[in-house]
């Protein structure tokens, strides 16, 4: 499945649009993680627990907006975009969405 942030896949033609896909997980840090990074947070510099937790919450969502776009028939998904917001107290939502298309 080819995905790109932007309007087309340079060398192809988009022949239809499926419309939006997405894929969505929410994480939530663990309390071990949480001492750690909040002792770094003092220190300053990357929160590199932090970082590698929402990589893969990133990656997890992108795979099931793939999936939702493989469902559909598409061959591709263009716009492909990410939102993030906070559902509770130490708990993040990674939104993956764009749009499903089928390539000539």
């Amino acid at each position: 499945m080819q995905t790109t942030n932007t309007e087309k896949i340079e060398g192809e033609k988009i022949v239809e649009d499926l419309g939006l896909v997405k894929g969505n997980t929410v994480r939530a840090k663990n309390v071990g993680n949480d001492i750690i990074q909040g002792i770094r947070n003092f220190f300053g510099g990357e929160l590199k627990g932090y970082s590698d937790l929402m990589t893969e919450a990133r990656e997890e969502a992108l795979e099931r907006m793939e999936e939702q776009a493989k469902d559909k028939g598409a061959d591709a998904v263009v716009n492909v975009r990410f939102v993030t917001s906070q559902v509770a107290n130490g708990g993040s939502e990674i939104l993956a969405y764009g749009t499903a298309v089928k390539l000539e």
